[in-house]
């Protein structure tokens, strides 16, 4: 009977230890997170160029025949662009003698010398038909 007594002891005894930490109790569990963004870094090249300066206008109206108001003198620097705008009231040739630009002018019409003032000196331009000066250009270097 001491035997039957010691049987029933140990199994009580292993039946309380196999429920020890088994109770329905959740268990903790951990995770770790990591961060994973990705940064990229973008070099853009930009390429700097200088304004375009506006052109030189040199305005001239031309009444009768005559440059209105006389002779217009200007003065540019070598390098610049130029354009001149010849309003007149009698068809002829509007000359700018040295770079030898020429262009027609109808009557009540207007004609446009567009160029880079290229080369120093005093330039004249005229009515090529009448002969008449209508403008002095000066080009300093």
């Amino acid at each position: 009977m001491t035997a039957l007594v010691a049987a029933a002891a140990l199994t009580a005894g292993g039946l309380a230890l196999a429920s020890c930490g088994g109770g329905d109790e959740p268990t903790e569990s951990t995770t770790d997170i990591y961060d994973t963004t990705t940064t990229t870094q973008t070099t853009t090249e930009t390429e700097t160029t200088s304004p375009v300066a506006m052109p030189t206008v040199v305005r001239i109206v031309v009444e009768n025949g005559q440059p209105k108001g006389g002779i217009v003198r200007r003065t540019v620097t070598e390098g610049d662009r130029v354009v001149i705008v010849v309003k007149s009231d009698v068809a002829d040739e509007v000359h700018l003698h040295g770079y030898d630009i020429m262009r027609d002018v109808a009557g009540g019409g207007t004609a446009r010398l567009a160029f880079k003032a290229a080369l120093p000196g005093r330039f004249e331009v005229e009515l090529e038909q009448r002969g008449v000066q209508i403008a002095d250009l000066t080009v300093e270097p």
